[in-house]
């Protein structure tokens, strides 16, 4: 028996079939090769077309087919993993109304601000547990002011991965996970939030029914099959967030268990039993996977909006030619602390951990006669790593004090010291495991269609690869102490 996991990232879309016996991935693909591009009309402003990643996802599955090794009518159930906080827009005929204003926009900020201060701080962090921030709710928000022409053609709004479910089934639903990361969900009442709907002046016909992360979410319509080359009535049976995912696919699901992903963004995500909340909602909670209302599970998530696309961006304007693990091994020639050069990885939006200020991406101490292209990407994994421990500092303040930190090997974990400069930067080590969020994606949905009677036997074949601990001869926090007074100056 077969499970297909799609993952709809920022930079490409992956798609993997894993054997639901083993646990294991029989093939994968991702498309494109080269990241996806991000509309910004204005600056400060994300958008990425919903019809774009439709097309990727039917291309990667393409691609995993033409692999072979096995038969796609042996697929038995589909899940999604996707975006987070991205906003799509459907009319009553199901077209798509505007591109999507997706997780590192920044132009509803101000919305969301006025909007935690009209409701109020406390009821907002007690009831929603963060501010409606730069969230989906804010950006349904501008919509509504700015566009009021497609807003009134609204008839259902969504996140990405329900947008794929939909072209997958025809149908839309969403989930308590779903409504908490927009900023929709009240912990305190256990439904939609009345404070967030009637300040926004939304109506609440607008949200799809609400479904368990793990059940139906619509089944495969036959015209879909047959061109996707899979059985009909297949059942969606699992959707969830980027980073929820990246959690159940390190299978961290517990409280005090932590897990990490340094793609586009990065993200150190901790489970917790607590409605607890950062009273600057720097970092956020929501709902996991496996929250219900009688055992509450959330997700505790640090963003860091600028890694994997900074190391992209170092790569296309200094790196030339180079694939990834040529800039890596590149940056091993340069020596620890990058002769005095720092990096403020800031530039792909506002940051939550900054109180939603845009910082902007900065190259300090730039020595003409010193610094060398392996320099330069030593400095950009340094910063990347600082802006980590930076945000897990705020992450202890809030009590979670994890002892070890799961990560899969995969995007800026590919490297080598990357990981090490994680790992000596933070203080905590860190077990590498070859599942992606894709697989995890997979696991989700034999979980949601009952394949696996619990969360505990779709892992039971997870095994860690390798164990990085901090390394007692490196003093980091010289560096460190450096690159905070550099970003305190910029925050002041």
């Amino acid at each position: 028996m077969l499970l297909l996991g799609i993952d709809i990232g920022t930079s490409s879309v992956k798609v993997s079939v894993v054997n639901a016996d083993t646990q294991q991935i029989i093939t994968s693909a991702q498309f494109p090769d080269e990241e996806s591009p991000i509309k910004a009309v204005h600056p400060g402003w994300a958008e990425q077309s919903p019809l774009m990643w439709w097309d990727q996802a039917q291309q990667a599955l393409a691609r995993c087919h033409a692999k072979g090794g096995y038969n796609p009518q042996d697929i038995a159930a589909i899940g999604i993993a996707y975006q987070m906080h991205g906003l799509v827009l459907v009319d009553k005929d199901q077209n798509v109304l505007r591109d999507s204003i997706i997780w590192c926009d920044s132009r509803a900020v101000e919305i969301g601000d006025k909007a935690f201060a009209a409701i109020g701080q406390e009821k907002c962090l007690s009831h929603l547990l963060n501010s409606p921030g730069n969230f989906t709710a804010s950006k349904l928000a501008w919509v509504k002011e700015n566009e009021p022409e497609i807003y009134a053609k609204i008839d259902k709004i969504m996140l990405p991965g329900d947008y794929i479910a939909m072209k997958l089934t025809g149908e839309i639903t969403t989930s308590v996970s779903a409504l908490s990361e927009g900023v929709f969900f009240d912990f305190k009442t256990n439904g939609i939030s009345k404070d967030v709907i009637n300040y926004f002046g939304f109506d609440e016909s607008l949200f799809p029914v609400i479904n368990p992360v793990f059940s139906s979410h619509g089944a495969l319509k036959s015209d879909v099959a047959e061109k996707l080359g899979l059985k009909a009535g297949i059942p969606v049976t699992y959707k969830s967030g980027d980073q929820p995912n990246n959690a159940l696919s390190l299978n961290v699901l517990n409280p005090g268990e932590v897990a990490a992903t340094a793609g586009t963004s990065g993200v150190i995500y901790g489970v917790s039993d607590q409605l607890a909340y950062d009273q600057q909602s720097r970092i956020n909670t929501f709902a996991h996977v496996n929250y219900s209302e009688e055992e509450k599970r959330l997700g505790v998530l640090l963003c860091i909006n600028g890694t994997g696309s900074l190391y992209r961006w170092a790569k296309y304007n200094f790196g030339a030619g180079l694939g990834y693990n040529q800039l890596n091994q590149e940056a091993k020639k340069a020596p620890l602390g990058s002769d005095g050069l720092r990096v403020l990885p800031f530039g792909n939006g506002a940051e939550r951990m900054l109180n939603n200020k845009q910082v902007g991406a900065h190259f300090q101490n730039i020595d003409l006669n010193l610094h060398t292209q392996a320099h330069i990407f030593r400095a950009v994994q340094e910063g990347i790593a600082c802006a980590f421990r930076y945000g897990f500092d705020i992450m202890r303040s809030n009590g979670m004090n994890p002892t070890v930190i799961r990560a899969g090997k995969s995007n800026l974990f590919l490297s080598e010291l990357f990981t090490e400069t994680f790992v000596n930067a933070t203080g905590v080590p860190v077990e590498l495991y070859n599942n992606d969020g894709s697989v995890g994606a997979a696991l989700g949905a034999g979980i949601g269609a009952g394949i696996f009677k619990s969360p505990s036997e779709a892992f039971s074949n997870t095994k860690a690869i390798q164990l990085i601990e901090p390394d007692l001869s490196v003093d980091f926090e010289p560096i460190y102490n450096e690159w905070n007074t550099l970003l305190n100056k910029q925050l002041s």
